[in-house]
């Protein structure tokens, strides 16, 4: 085997020529991949002027330098463009979206913590920070007051999404 499993990688043969240039794949790949981050995942055409070490993930229906790499980051270097295809577990923040995509081992979904909240499977369950729940103050029956108090949370937990409504 010439690639590594996960990444095709390349690897380096004893007695091989030019390893530099092997080497040097391999390191720009996994410049690529580590902390990775991509511009946008919503895009089919490649961009006109992409900065050295920009990636996107190509969206459907990718035309020009990307036709046929539906699903993979694309990734410009000095040599032009690196394509890797996702594997399961993958995870690149997208610029534009302002979230993290991950790879499902088929496809890439959204990640659960968003900037509008917290989601599990697609269903946003806690929103944005809200105001906080005044403490109990005053009130001449106790039971009025720890009944208003209680109500007031159920509001807040409703209006987070932590509970139903």
């Amino acid at each position: 085997m010439d690639m590594t499993a996960r990444w095709a990688l390349p690897q380096l043969f004893a007695g091989q020529a030019q390893k530099e240039i092997f080497h040097n794949e391999a390191l720009t790949r996994i410049d690529a991949l580590l902390h990775g981050r991509v511009e946008s995942a919503d895009e089919a055409t490649p961009p006109g002027a992409p900065a050295p070490g920009q990636c996107w993930i190509v969206a459907d229906g990718a035309t020009g330098a990307w036709a046929g790499q539906s699903g993979a980051i694309a990734c410009w270097s000095e040599g032009g463009w690196r394509f890797l295809a996702a594997r399961a577990g993958a995870r690149m923040d997208v610029a534009d979206r302002g979230h993290a995509l991950f790879h499902d081992g088929a496809e890439w979904r959204d990640g659960e913590i968003r900037g509008d909240g917290l989601y599990l499977d697609g269903a946003r369950v806690v929103t944005v920070r809200q105001a906080a729940v005044s403490a109990p103050s005053g009130g001449t029956v106790i039971d009025m007051e720890a009944r208003a108090t209680i109500a007031t949370i159920l509001t807040a937990l409703r209006a987070h999404g932590l509970i139903e409504g």
